[in-house]
């Protein structure tokens, strides 16, 4: 089973709110609450001025439009969650292959948005003095990675900022056909088979480093399933326990739960459907999966509270919350060279790292910064970000209509636009 990488989606995301828009409307004093509708087509509205926009700075009409799915977008529904100086907006459009309504509640899943998570759990260990960031990933785990292709120390915050040189998920296998990617997401595979069946593969050369690590930053999901293994095997305990133990039941995300150990499992009710594609273009839907320890379903409201109760301080002490906003520099000061041929960053910035320790950041025309971080599972593309003040939130999760979605569907750039800008 093969997980794709979700940097294509990043990066058009950014390209979206980044690219000669005009700066965001500074947001006012928080408006009267006011009564919502449906309009035919499912998406959510609400009463505004002749403006279309509130005193908050909320744009719900061209939020409401930009939810409009078009038969280019790829997508079968979607739902989306925005909140402003205080104003919140709640969007849904129904599912264009079932016919079905989608609850603005729906569950999805989230991909590598659990990618902060598990660098969170990391950053509380060595607040707790558990593990040290700068020491190795071969101190900490001997033996794992072999000393014939990996011959310089990579360090713990290495993995977690995209700076370690290591090869993807699964290099160099063939990619699945549409039968094998339907019948694979059913497949479990824990943080030991990823990362034997991507270093020691059978019937295909095994890959060594992309760079020297701390030279460069390159996305690596690989990264964080070594990752995953070193929190359990810090703690003693399954992610799954430590991920529910350290995040969800503190910030009361009841909506989110982790995977279950060797079993495939649906999203819970009432849920977002994502549909993969046969060959011959029937589609499948794609709720029920396998996936790995840290893959998760959750709601637009339960990721709202993560990335709220991330940026508030109330996971993290305050040097290990400094990480979650630091892209690594070079020894001039400068941030590291992207080492991809799609940009990492726009404007002056393009072609430096843009992730920090488990998050992305993306500049906006006024020069603030937004964080957070994309997902991506057979079937699903979401989004989640914020600024660090947490004045503007966004959150956002789609069900593929069909297998061929690569990278951002428009319909997410569309509500990054409606969303942080004008």
């Amino acid at each position: 089973m093969r997980r794709s990488s979700t940097l294509p989606l990043a990066l058009t995301l950014a390209a979206a709110v980044a690219f000669g828009l005009a700066a965001p409307a500074q947001a006012g004093p928080a408006g009267p609450a006011r009564a919502t509708a449906l309009d035919p087509d499912g998406v959510e509205r609400v009463a505004v001025g002749p403006s279309g926009v509130d005193g908050s700075g909320i744009d719900r009409e061209a939020l409401r439009a930009a939810m409009v799915l078009r038969p280019d977008d790829g997508v079968a529904g979607i739902v989306a969650e925005v909140h402003k100086g205080g104003e919140t907006w709640r969007g849904r459009s129904g599912d264009t292959v079932s016919g079905r309504r989608v609850s603005p509640d729906a569950h999805f899943r989230i991909g590598s948005i659990s990618k902060p998570m598990e660098a969170v759990i990391l950053l509380q260990l060595a607040g707790e003095g558990r593990v040290d960031l700068d020491r190795s990933v071969q101190h900490y785990l001997p033996g794992l990675l072999p000393e014939s292709r990996f011959r310089e120390p990579i360090s713990v915050r290495q993995l977690l900022n995209h700076t370690s040189g290591l090869p993807d998920d699964f290099e160099g296998a063939p990619a699945p056909t549409p039968e094998e990617e339907i019948e694979r997401r059913l497949d479990y595979l824990t943080f030991d088979e990823v990362i034997e069946q991507t270093l020691r593969p059978e019937g295909r050369p095994a890959p060594g480093p992309h760079f020297s690590p701390g030279t460069r930053q390159r996305y690596n999901s690989f990264g964080y399933r070594i990752a995953g293994k070193l929190i359990e095997e810090i703690t003693g305990h399954s992610y799954q326990y430590e991920v529910t133990t350290r995040i969800l039941r503190p910030l009361k995300m009841r909506e989110t739960r982790a995977a279950v150990p060797d079993r495939s499992t649906a999203v819970p009710r009432p849920y977002l459907a994502g549909y993969l594609s046969r060959s011959d273009g029937e589609p499948v839907d794609a709720n029920v999966q396998g996936g790995l320890p840290a893959s998760m379903t959750s709601t637009t409201g339960d990721l709202d509270r993560f990335i709220t109760g991330l940026f508030d301080g109330r996971l993290l002490q305050p040097a290990q919350t400094a990480e979650l906003f630091t892209v690594p520099k070079g020894p001039d000061g400068k941030p590291l060279p992207y080492a991809d041929d799609a940009s990492c960053n726009t404007g002056p910035a393009r072609g430096t790292a843009c992730f920090s320790v488990g998050l992305m950041s993306t500049p906006l025309p006024d020069g603030s910064v937004l964080w957070g971080k994309t997902g991506s599972e057979p079937g699903y593309r979401s989004g989640v970000f914020a600024s660090r003040d947490l004045d503007r939130r966004a959150v956002y999760a789609m069900g593929t209509s069909t297998s061929m979605v690569n990278g951002a569907p428009a319909v997410a750039q569309r509500l990054a636009l409606a969303a942080f800008t004008g």
